[in-house]
């Protein structure tokens, strides 16, 4: 079967990132034992990530890039914001600064009470800088891989957004 809107893929990859000079860093790679598998075409994964594997069949290969505004996005400067430190004082009024410190990553809550998950990229006497851009967010990513199964999604899965049974979820 190929890979159309609402089959259960499942497949192994290999992510990169594409550095300046066009070297690669490796950022994660799943396994036969650890796969990743989902619902095609019902908005879990990257758009052009599943457009580059639609039409694919089991035992099938790929290997393709994605420019960052087709994979996470741009970093937009919106998206960075210094806050007062006072903010992050537990309540005792103290700073803890091994639980804030740069290149950590902190929940934090929008005035809708959304959380969102911001870097820490500065901390100065009276504000922190945070950027909350997707940590993948101006990155251009190479995927590699191979398709190891392709079906038809049943219509409990599809009435509940997600697989089931191996490699998917149980109830």
């Amino acid at each position: 079967m190929q890979i159309v809107n609402e089959s259960v893929v499942n497949l192994q990859y290999s992510l990169s990132t594409v550095n300046d000079d066009n070297s690669e860093t490796h950022v994660e790679q799943t396994t036969a034992e650890n796969p990743l598998v989902f619902i095609a075409g019902i908005g879990m994964m990257i758009p052009m990530f599943e457009q580059n594997i639609m039409g694919k069949t089991s035992g099938d290969n790929f290997d393709f890039y994605l420019e960052a505004a087709d994979a996470y996005g741009l970093n937009h400067p919106e998206n960075v914001a210094t806050l007062p430190i006072n903010i992050f004082l537990d309540q005792e009024g103290k700073f803890d600064a091994e639980k804030i410190k740069v290149g950590t990553y902190v929940p934090m809550m929008d005035n809708q009470g959304n959380q969102h998950m911001g870097l820490v990229t500065k901390i100065g006497l009276e504000n922190i800088d945070m950027d909350f851009n997707h940590p993948m967010a101006g990155k251009k990513l190479h995927f590699t891989g191979s398709i190891s199964s392709v079906r038809e999604a049943t219509p409990d899965e599809l009435s509940h957004g997600h697989v089931h049974g191996p490699g998917g979820h149980h109830h």
